[in-house]
């Protein structure tokens, strides 16, 4: 400090010399100009010493300050400290460091009056200190930096100390990155690719898929072993599984690109298990992310990491499963519990449609028939299927249907609970009926969700399906060969495929052709059930508004409803959703419409564009053709614009997958 102190002083006596050197040059060319000039420096050498005493008396004053200060702290201490130690004034200005700070710290570097805030970034040094510090990243070194204060008689003061620590924030660094992941992957439709297959066309296709699973691991830096014939398991580092979901996992389109002499195209499902502590656990969490990627139709990643799910892909529509070995597995199961619980309660989703209340019918009545107590809970002034509901009534079946309150009260230790065409609690019609129920079983087509049902005795669950209706039918006759569905049921059954197939065009496969031609064969009337789809005058009406006021944003034909009291709306969006996708151009439809305190999204599509992806970023699901979503709290306006962000969010990542690939 005392040399800093004197480099004030060369700028004082220079102009002091220049000033007694004119002085004596005015001699040679005029006396009375040199009296002036003598007079003129005289007063200069005056002042100087003036201002030098001055300074002196200014810094002396503040050394004093500073050192009443820093007593508490043990000043003298200071210069021998072992670790950087820097003194600053309360806005930061640094006063003052010891020799380790401007070695290691400053590297030479001379920052008296600068700012600490340089050095310290953010932080604080008047607030209190974390109890770790202030991690701090300085000329290509890591600190860890901890501030006190020392309040003085005239002043404040603070000090910070910085300890190095860039060796331990490398070796940490490098332990997060190595890190291992267990990822399994599994070709979806393995069955299905080798049938009508040759020998030698097998072995190409499936030498083809290993070639390019074993290329996109080895590239990413990973280990890979195929562990059965359809399944591989791959040890990654998190380094380079970070790569991979940047790059949204592009093994996916490279297996999609493989030719196949069937036409079928070959696709990939991928759970990833991240952030575990042992490779069990990150084994377990890796099968549970390729089961859920599975159950949402396959052709995707699913990441199941510390902070929830994350899922990539899932473009392509479910490949449907033909052989029918695990319905009658599941039939086989089901009938057990039904013959060992004392009654038998179905119940479907929120706002019931043809198809949770048709599979619910049918399980129903299978459950009579195998001579138990069987009702199906339903809230009848809030479902979409009124006139089948009341057509089932003059049938003889009020005594079937129960309110989800007075379905409660039958509840015992063996009532068995069936949930038909949802797989989430939070969509059930009745959250307390199923919390009362202590066997539970699931059976569902729509691609799984997070937070689906996961105490369920069965959980039934193929996405492919069409309908939870076609599920039903064949479980069925599985069920007993002397088994028969009454007109009735077998009408409602057949229903609920139509509605989700949209008369058997859409998601329609070998399955479901089969299941209606067994209800036909049950004596389902094909006009009659048409007939539940009519609709009123004033519905209709409503439906042609709703398609003449949408508008079409990148191939997607959106639809608003500001319509309150309709009683229908939700039907009525619905209709005209499918419609809107009659129009040329238009891969997707969606509506909306008000309902209680929110906005309420009915989406489709004719399987070029999935509607699930889109819906589960407004926090609802479905499937690749049908979805929607509700968000409470928001108008019309905001509901439009979140819709449109998370279309551009959907052809933005999927953008990126195709280039990537």
């Amino acid at each position: 400090m005392k040399r800093d102190k004197s480099l004030f002083q060369p700028l004082l006596y220079i102009p002091a010399g220049c000033v007694a050197a004119l002085t004596i040059s005015a001699l040679f060319f005029d006396v009375k100009l040199f009296y002036v000039c003598a007079a003129v420096s005289i007063a200069c050498v005056v002042m100087i010493a003036w201002q030098m005493r001055e300074i002196k008396n200014n810094m002396a004053q503040f050394l004093i300050e500073m050192g009443q200060g820093l007593t508490a702290m043990q000043r003298d201490t200071l210069a021998s400290f072992p670790a950087p130690a820097f003194i600053c004034a309360a806005n930061g200005e640094i006063l003052w460091y010891n020799d380790l700070a401007q070695a290691k710290v400053l590297a030479g570097e001379n920052a008296y009056s600068k700012s600490i805030y340089a050095i310290l970034g953010g932080a604080d040094i008047t607030g209190k200190c974390p109890e770790n510090g202030y991690d701090v990243a300085y000329k290509e070194r890591n600190y860890a930096a901890y501030t006190m204060g020392a309040v003085g008689e005239h002043n404040d003061l603070y000090i910070v100390y910085f300890f190095e620590n860039t060796e331990l924030k490398r070796y940490a660094k490098e332990y997060f990155e190595s890190r291992p992941s267990v990822i399994f992957i599994s070709v979806d439709n393995y069955e299905e690719l080798q049938q009508g297959m040759k020998d030698n066309e097998r072995t190409r296709l499936m030498g083809q898929i290993e070639y390019e699973v074993s290329k996109y691991v080895n590239d990413n830096g990973g280990l890979v072993l195929k562990a059965e014939r359809d399944r591989f398991i791959v040890v990654v580092e998190e380094r380079n599984l970070r790569k991979m979901i940047s790059s949204r996992f592009q093994i996916l389109e490279r297996v999609r690109a493989i030719e196949t002499s069937n036409k079928m195209v070959a696709t990939l499902s991928i759970g990833v298990g991240r952030d575990a502590k042992t490779f069990g656990e990150s084994e377990q969490a890796a099968r549970q992310a390729l089961d859920m990627a599975l159950g949402r139709g396959g052709d995707q990643a699913a990441v199941r990491g510390s902070a929830g799910y994350e899922f990539f892909g899932g473009v392509s529509s479910g490949v449907e499963k033909r052989t029918k070995v695990k319905t009658r597995i599941v039939a086989a199961a089901l009938v057990e519990l039904i013959n060992s619980s004392d009654n038998v309660i179905v119940m479907g989703h929120r706002f019931a449609d043809l198809d949770a209340f048709g599979s619910s019918v049918g399980l129903m009545r299978a459950a009579r028939m195998m001579g138990k107590e069987a009702y199906v809970a339903i809230r009848r002034e809030r479902c979409l299927v009124k006139e089948l509901y009341e057509r089932l009534v003059q049938e003889g079946y009020g005594d079937c249907f129960l309110e989800p309150e007075a379905a409660l009260e039958k509840v015992s230790r063996k009532t068995l609970l069936i949930i038909c065409d949802t797989h989430t609690s939070n969509l059930l019609e009745s959250q307390e009926l199923y919390e009362a129920c202590r066997s539970v079983v699931v059976i569902d087509h729509h691609r799984k969700m997070v937070g689906h049902i996961e105490n369920a005795v069965i959980f039934y669950h193929e996405p492919y399906s069409s309908s939870a209706s076609e599920m039903v039918t064949e479980l069925v006759q599985y069920f007993s060969s002397s088994m028969r569905l009454m007109r009735p049921e077998a009408e409602a059954l057949l229903a609920g495929i139509m509605l989700d197939t949209k008369n058997f065009v859409m998601k329609t496969g070998v399955r479901t052709f089969e299941a209606a031609a067994y209800l036909r064969r049950m004596g389902a009337d094909t006009v009659e059930v048409k007939k539940l789809f009519s609709s009123s005058m004033e519905s209709y009406q409503r439906k042609v508004r709703l398609v003449a006021g949408a508008h079409v944003y990148k191939g997607c034909a959106i639809a608003m409803s500001e319509d309150k009291d309709a009683p229908d709306i939700q039907v009525t969006a619905a209709q005209a959703a499918d419609e809107l996708l009659t129009i040329s151009g238009v891969q997707a439809s969606f509506l909306l419409f008000p309902q209680g305190a929110g906005i309420s999204f009915s989406a489709r599509s004719m399987g070029q564009l999935n509607v699930q992806l889109i819906m589960e970023k407004l926090g609802g699901g479905g499937h690749h053709t049908m979805a929607g979503a509700q968000v409470p709290g928001i108008t019309m306006e905001e509901a439009h614009t979140r819709l449109i962000a998370a279309i551009d969010q959907f052809y933005e990542e999927n953008s990126q997958g195709s280039k990537a690939s």
